[in-house]
């Protein structure tokens, strides 16, 4: 399938799309990025040009990813004449419908992964949902994202948000969660190196069972002893002392049922 991409946005999400379709045998022409260091960056790991000007935006793309900060996508397309080319945004929350002012050929391609610019990720691996305006450009986004991946999903926007917002607990929580632990050991000196065998383990278990059959801990039984016990240690911790009562709170009335 041959196409030229343009990308809007040099970030963490770009740049590991933007490899990926490279290595698929997909032109990148451009990436645009507010900031040189980050355009520069990116075009050159993909042998593209670069732009800090939105006015400068390459005319013969075929499709243009959008990978911004959601609050901004508003802000930079509106600068943007796309000519009725495909504009496809890569958000987890924003609607298909924030596009229609921009082209007549719209749609989204959201990989449900936490990216990094430098960290190597197997796309075969990631969902990627899709959605479009129209059964054409379905199709054309269909075949790109199997071109990557092995799990491709055609999802509306409504459910898509949804999806964001379990990612939001599964992924972005739970790593601030870690976060809340290492500050607890680093203030007795423990290493965090002494948690991660039980952070996979729990990762390991959700693999082959459901979340809630594997839940274990002092809230399911609600010992009273332990847990208060964990709030008195924890009243030089702020907010952290207020979250553990809270989400001890909201898992014993889960098991309490």
């Amino acid at each position: 399938m041959s196409l030229n991409f343009c990308f809007i946005g040099a970030g963490n999400l770009a740049t590991q799309l933007s490899k990926v379709f490279k290595n698929k045998g997909f032109g990148i022409t451009q990436v645009y990025s507010r900031t040189e260091q980050s355009a520069k960056t990116l075009a050159d790991l993909l042998n593209a040009k670069y732009t800090t000007s939105i006015h400068e935006i390459d005319k013969k793309a075929d499709i243009y990813f959008v990978a911004l900060k959601d609050s901004v996508v508003d802000e930079v397309l509106s600068q943007i004449n796309f000519e009725n080319k495909l504009v496809v945004h890569c958000s987890g929350s924003l609607p298909l419908s924030c596009l229609e002012k921009y082209s007549d050929n719209i749609g989204v391609f959201y990989p449900l992964q936490t990216f990094s610019k430098d960290r190597k990720i197997d796309f075969q691996e990631i969902p990627v949902f899709i959605e479009s305006n129209s059964e054409k450009n379905e199709n054309i986004l269909l075949q790109i994202a199997r071109e990557l991946s092995d799990s491709v999903f055609v999802l509306n926007s409504e459910k898509r948000k949804m999806l964001h917002i379990s990612a939001v607990f599964a992924c972005n929580f739970v790593n601030h969660f870690y976060t809340i632990a290492f500050d607890i050991l680093k203030s007795k000196d423990i290493p965090f190196e002494v948690l991660r065998p039980l952070i996979l383990e729990t990762a390991k278990k959700v693999q082959q069972f459901e979340p809630e059959k594997v839940q274990t801990g002092p809230a399911v039984r609600f010992d009273e002893n332990i847990i208060n016990s964990h709030l008195n240690e924890l009243n030089d911790f702020g907010d952290y002392q207020q979250l553990y009562r809270l989400i001890s709170k909201s898992i014993f009335d889960r098991y309490n049922k």
